[in-house]
C-alpha cells in the first residue's frame, strides 16, 4: 500500500441493535425511550418490501442496483432490517428470515477526491523534496556565515597554535562565579561580560564570556588565546587559560582587584579611586614597559591595536597591565606597515591607521599618547560631551600658550612633581604627533618618564593647524563607524 494514500473502508452492517420503527415511519432503537431524543440518526430508505427473488428472477443470480448517497464523516452504511418477520417460531416454526444470503462489494471501486481538494501522491512527494532542500539550502547559508560549526572551527584552530595555557572545564566555571551570579559581574566590555569567581585552591580569578556569536567575536577569541598565551610580563595581564564547552566561549585571567584604570579615574564617582601623582606617574611607566616589550623585546613583535584606558588593568598595588589581546596584530617585518581593517576605538586612534588602515607599532604609540594625557587631565578622550575640545587639542593649544600646568587634573590639587607632569605631558605631545614617523619608540619613552633620558620640547609641526587635526579625528570617527557597520 502506498505510505501516502489516505485509506478507505466499506462497512456493512447486517446486524447490531433492533432497530424500530413507529407508526409515522419514524426509526429508533429499541433502548431509547418513545417520545424522547433518538440517538439513531435518521437515514434514507431506498427500497421497501423488496423481493430479490422476484426482481431477479429465481435464485443464485445477482442483481445490481445504483444507488447515490451523500458520505459525510468518511463513513457509508448500508443497514438491512425487517420490520415484522425475522424469526423461525413464532407464530408457527418454519423459515421467515432474509432471502440475502451475501453481498459482494469490488473492492477496488475508485475513491472520490475530498471535497476536490486531495492531492495526489506526486503532489506530495514533490512538496516533501521540495521542503528538504529549502531546509538543505538554510542549512547551508548558516554554514557559510559561521553561524554552524563555528565551536568546531575554533577548536580546530586552537590545535594548531603553540598554547601555553591551562584548559577549564565548564562545571569548574561555574562552581567558581555561582553559575554566573550577576552580583559577581564585576565589567562589561566589547568581548563579553566579566565575572569575578574563586577556584577550588582557592585562586581568584576573573572569567570573560564570550556573548557575541558572530564569527569576529569567535576570530578575537582565538586571536587573545594564541597572542597571550605565548606572552610573559609584569605588565601583561595573566591568561591561566580558556574553556570551550557548549554554547559557551570562555577565557580566564588573574584577578585584578582595582578594576581598569578607565574606571579608577573618570567612571561612576562610587568606583572612583583616589590616585595621586606617585601612583599615576607609576602607571605610566608600567603601561609604557608593558608596550616596549609588545613591540621590541618578545620573541613575537605586536601590535595592540586597542591601547586605551579601559584596557590597562590594575592589581591591588596599582601595578598596570594591559588586557585585551582580541585584535592584535603579529608585526612580522621591520619597518613595513601592515594594511588592514580598521578597528578600535574613537579618540585613541593614530589619523594614519583610522583613515588609511596603515598600521605599525607607532599607531600604538599613539595610543599611548593619549592615555597618559588622561592620566594627567583625569578626563576621557573618548566620551567628551560634544561642547568639550578633546584632551590632545587643549595639551597642544596650552603649551603654545605657556599654560601646560592647567591641564593637570584638580583632584591632584598642587601635591604633585612638576617636573615628571611636564615630562609626561611632553612625552605625550611626542606620541601624539600627526606624523607617525616623528613619534619615539616605547623604549625612548620608558626612558624619558623613568628620568634616564632628556625629552626635547615638543612643538607641533606648524603645517598641521588645530583645526585640521579636529578635521582629522571627525574622518577617524567616521571611518570607524563604517568599518564595525560593515562588521555587523
Amino acid at each position: 500500500m502506498d505510505c501516502f494514500s489516505v485509506n478507505y473502508f466499506l462497512r456493512i452492517n447486517c446486524g447490531g441493535k433492533e432497530v424500530k420503527v413507529d407508526d409515522k415511519g419514524t426509526t429508533y432503537e429499541a433502548d431509547d425511550e418513545p417520545g424522547g431524543p433518538s440517538k439513531f440518526v435518521q437515514r434514507t430508505r431506498v427500497l421497501k418490501d423488496f423481493n430479490i427473488e422476484n426482481e431477479a428472477g429465481g435464485v443464485n443470480k445477482a442483481i445490481f442496483r445504483n444507488f447515490t448517497a451523500a458520505v459525510t464523516a468518511n463513513t457509508v452504511e448500508i443497514r438491512l432490517y425487517w420490520a415484522g418477520k425475522g424469526t423461525t417460531g413464532i407464530p408457527d416454526r418454519g423459515v421467515y428470515g432474509p432471502l440475502i444470503s451475501a453481498i459482494s462489494v469490488d473492492a477496488d471501486f475508485p475513491v472520490p477526491s475530498e471535497n476536490g481538494n486531495s492531492m495526489s501522491t506526486g503532489a506530495i512527494v514533490g512538496i516533501i523534496i521540495a521542503v528538504l532542500f529549502t531546509i538543505l539550502l538554510i542549512l547551508g547559508i548558516l554554514w557559510w556565515k559561521g553561524c554552524l560549526g563555528s565551536k568546531d572551527t575554533i577548536g580546530q584552530d586552537l590545535k594548531g597554535l603553540d598554547l601555553h595555557t591551562g584548559s577549564f572545564s565548564l562545571r569548574q566555571i561555574k562552581a567558581a562565579t555561582n553559575n554566573f551570579d550577576p552580583a559577581n559581574k564585576i565589567g562589561e566590555g566589547g568581548f563579553g561580560p566579566v565575572y569575578k569567581g574563586l577556584l577550588s585552591d582557592g585562586t581568584t580569578i576573573a572569567v570573560k564570556q564570550l556573548s557575541s556569536k558572530s564569527k569576529q567575536g569567535n576570530r578575537e577569541f582565538v586571536n587573545e588565546i594564541g597572542m597571550i598565551s605565548a606572552l610573559q610580563h609584569p605588565h601583561l595581564v595573566k591568561l591561566h587559560g580558556c574553556c570551550i564547552e557548549g554554547n559557551q566561549l570562555l577565557l580566564v585571567y588573574e584577578y585584578m582587584e582595582n578594576n581598569s584604570l578607565a574606571r579608577a579615574l573618570f567612571g561612576p564617582k562610587e568606583y572612583q579611586l583616589k590616585l595621586d601623582w606617585p601612583t599615576r606617574h607609576k602607571i605610566c611607566i608600567g603601561i609604557a614597559r608593558g608596550l616596549a616589550y609588545l613591540h621590541e623585546e618578545s620573541r613575537l613583535k605586536i601590535v595592540h591595536r586597542d591601547i586605551k584606558a579601559t584596557n590597562v588593568l590594575l592589581d591591588k598595588n596599582f601595578n598596570p597591565k594591559i588586557s585585551d589581546f582580541g585584535l592584535a596584530k603579529l608585526d612580522e617585518e621591520d619597518n613595513t606597515h601592515i594594511s588592514t581593517r580598521i578597528a578600535g576605538t574613537f579618540g585613541y586612534m593614530a589619523p594614519e591607521y583610522a583613515m588609511r588602515g596603515y598600521l605599525t607599532d607607532k599607531a600604538d604609540v599613539y595610543s599611548f599618547g593619549v592615555v597618559l594625557l588622561e592620566i594627567v587631565v583625569g578626563r576621557s578622550n573618548s566620551s567628551i560631551r560634544p561642547k568639550e575640545i578633546p584632551s590632545i587639542f587643549l595639551a597642544n593649544s596650552f603649551k603654545a600658550k605657556g599654560k601646560l600646568m592647567e591641564l593637570v587634573d584638580p583632584r591632584l590639587e598642587s601635591n604633585f612633581n612638576k617636573k615628571e607632569v611636564i615630562a609626561t605631558i611632553n612625552v605625550a605631545l611626542h606620541c601624539t604627533n600627526a606624523e607617525a614617523a616623528e613619534r619615539p619608540s616605547m623604549s625612548a619613552v620608558v626612558r624619558i618618564l623613568e628620568g634616564r633620558e632628556h625629552v626635547q620640547g615638543f612643538v607641533p609641526d606648524s603645517s598641521v593647524s588645530l583645526d585640521e587635526m579636529r578635521t582629522k579625528e571627525i574622518m577617524s570617527q567616521d571611518q570607524v563607524t563604517k568599518s564595525n557597520d560593515d562588521q555587523s
